[in-house]
């Protein structure tokens, strides 16, 4: 898929056969309301920006994997190419998320303490 994936899969489901107005049904059954004309402009590629609260509604209208829209989202409206992490435990996954949001000095002086911490572990 290209730089529209989030509209690529909204089309899929509506030549699937499931109109707009069943995706916006769908959406406020699961209690993330969106309109009729919302799923359209995704469906052309109309859409210029997305807020990151009708990403749950989307899914839910689209009957899809919320982590797979997110993805499709993050590629179309911010160049984004989402990565996940295999392999690693739960507490893993949220210190590598918290550590690569930081600026670069604070990340470093986490990477100290670690490191610190190690050294302090070899010698015990």
């Amino acid at each position: 898929m290209d730089s529209d994936e989030l509209s690529q899969l909204v089309r899929q489901v509506n030549d699937s056969g499931v109109t707009y107005q069943a995706m916006a049904d769908r959406s406020a059954t699961a209690g993330h309301p969106l309109s009729k004309p919302f799923f359209q402009k995704l469906g052309t590629n109309a859409a210029t920006t997305l807020k990151k609260e009708n990403v749950p509604g989307i899914a839910a209208g689209l009957n899809m994997p919320l982590q797979m829209v997110k993805a499709a989202a993050a590629r179309q409206f911010l160049d984004y190419e989402a990565r996940e992490l295999g392999g690693f435990s739960d507490d893993v996954r949220v210190v590598v998320s918290h550590l690569a949001g930081m600026p670069p000095e604070n990340a470093r002086r986490w990477r100290a303490m670690i490191e610190a911490d190690e050294r302090a572990r070899s010698q015990e």
